[in-house]
C-alpha cells in the first residue's frame, strides 16, 4: 500500500512548522477521532482550513480512541483514518498522536490557530494556554445537528441489529 504524503511524523511536522513560521503562512490545527466521516467532520475541517493558510489534523491512534470512546471503537484503523482524512482537499498534513490528548503536539507545532467543534467550551479546549500565549488563537466551531459517529452507529445497529 502507499501512504499518503500528507502522513507526516511530529519531526517531520516541526521542520515544516519552521518553514511555514518563516514564510509568514499561517497554520491552524484541529484534532479528533474522525473514526466514521461524516457531515459533521467535513464542515468542521472545511471551517477550520478557512482560518489560516495550512491544516494539520492530529488524529488519536487506536489505543488513544479506545481509552476515549472505550474498548469497542476505534470502528476503523488509525491507518485507514489517517487515508482518509488525509484525501480531504482541505487538509495539508496529518499526524497520528498516540496520548489521550493533543497537548504535546500543540506544544511542539505552536500553530497560530487552534480549532475545535462547538460542543467545546474555549477555556476547556487542550492547548489553548499555550497557542494563545504564543500569540495565536483558539476558535470554536459549530456542530452540524444529528451529525455524530455515534449516531451513525446507532442508526446501523437499529437497522441491521446486533451482528
Amino acid at each position: 500500500m502507499i501512504k499518503s504524503s500528507k502522513i507526516k511524523s511530529i519531526k517531520e511536522l516541526v521542520k515544516i512548522r519552521n518553514t511555514l513560521r518563516r514564510q509568514g503562512r499561517l497554520v491552524v490545527f484541529t484534532n479528533g477521532c474522525f473514526d466514521i466521516i461524516h457531515r459533521g467532520h467535513i464542515e468542521c475541517l472545511r471551517r477550520a482550513k478557512s482560518f489560516g493558510d495550512v491544516l494539520i489534523v492530529g488524529l488519536n491512534s487506536d489505543s488513544s480512541v479506545r481509552k476515549i470512546k472505550g474498548e469497542k471503537r476505534p470502528i476503523l484503523p488509525q491507518n485507514d483514518r489517517a487515508e482518509i482524512i488525509a484525501s480531504l482537499e482541505m487538509v495539508d498534513y496529518v499526524l497520528i498522536f498516540r496520548e489521550e490528548t493533543p497537548s504535546n503536539v500543540i506544544a511542539a507545532l505552536v500553530p497560530d490557530v487552534l480549532v475545535k467543534g462547538g460542543d467545546y467550551v474555549k477555556g476547556n479546549i487542550v492547548g489553548s494556554k499555550i497557542v494563545e500565549s504564543g500569540g495565536g488563537r483558539v476558535k470554536t466551531v459549530r456542530q452540524v445537528k444529528g451529525r455524530s459517529t455515534n449516531n451513525i452507529i446507532q442508526k446501523i445497529v437499529k437497522r441491521y441489529g446486533q451482528l
